[in-house]
């Protein structure tokens, strides 16, 4: 087998794997993690009305002058920050981290920290 396939492959079991154990709701919605090379974001999702609730990502207009680079983690910081003010400007306070394939380590850890601090409850 190719070795992206692989990769690719793993990483959708261990996505899943994840996933499995996570269902969010309306006052516990899924706090999903996506991290790329240069770019870090995340959104609360409500899985059982299938609705997107708050997201925040090192392409909004308004962190991404803040944030020259963003692959990093106090970009990862940063974003934490926003999306923890902007789900308790809505009302939530409790989520379940959806971290798909990713570690929790680096702009994972980062991230999760810095939502912690601004208010959310893991």
């Amino acid at each position: 087998m190719d070795k992206n396939k692989k990769q690719d492959k793993n990483r959708q079991r261990r996505r899943f794997h994840v996933r499995n154990k996570l269902r969010g709701s309306a006052d516990h919605p899924r706090l999903c993690v996506n991290r790329s090379l240069s770019h870090f974001s995340c959104q609360l999702v409500d899985d059982i009305n299938g609705k997107t609730l708050a997201s925040a990502s090192t392409k909004d207009k308004a962190l991404r002058d803040a944030l020259k680079p963003g692959g990093n983690c106090a970009a990862a910081a940063a974003i934490g920050k926003a999306v923890a003010e902007r789900a308790v400007a809505a009302g939530i306070k409790r989520v379940k981290l959806d971290r798909g394939h990713c570690k929790y380590h680096g702009r994972v850890k980062a991230f999760a920290e810095a939502a912690r601090e601004a208010g959310l409850e893991f």
